[in-house]
């Protein structure tokens, strides 16, 4: 599953192996994710950084919640669930995904085609 197909999708952990999938994926998504731990507390925000250990209490990853600049560890033992609650900022960016409207907008006739940043959200 690609980062396009995270979008709103929740990933259950059925064993230590997949939590570790999951985290490397939210780890590579570009958009907000929701962990659930295992004490109840829910956590929206960017994960920026991650720790793969030997064991699951070796291993954290690091949140920056919504609406503020705090950072939050969590080790990977704590955490129950895990969302793609948010747009992932990203996608449909790649270089791929330019050069294909690119040559869209060339076999279309217009000229003056340049390279302009989206507005983000």
């Amino acid at each position: 599953m690609n980062s396009d197909e995270l979008q709103g999708q929740t990933w259950t952990a059925n064993t230590e192996e997949d939590l570790r999938q999951g985290l490397e994926k939210a780890f590579d998504y570009r958009g907000d994710v929701t962990v659930t731990r295992k004490d109840g507390t829910v956590i929206e925000g960017y994960l920026f950084d991650r720790n793969s250990g030997v064991t699951l209490h070796d291993s954290y990853i690091r949140i920056m919640p919504q609406g503020t600049t705090n950072r939050i560890k969590i080790r990977y033992a704590e955490v129950a669930g895990l969302a793609f609650t948010g747009r992932d900022t990203a996608s449909g960016k790649s270089w791929d995904a330019w050069v294909k409207k690119y040559f869209e907008k060339k076999a279309a006739g217009e000229s003056n085609i340049e390279l302009k940043p989206e507005q983000l959200d």
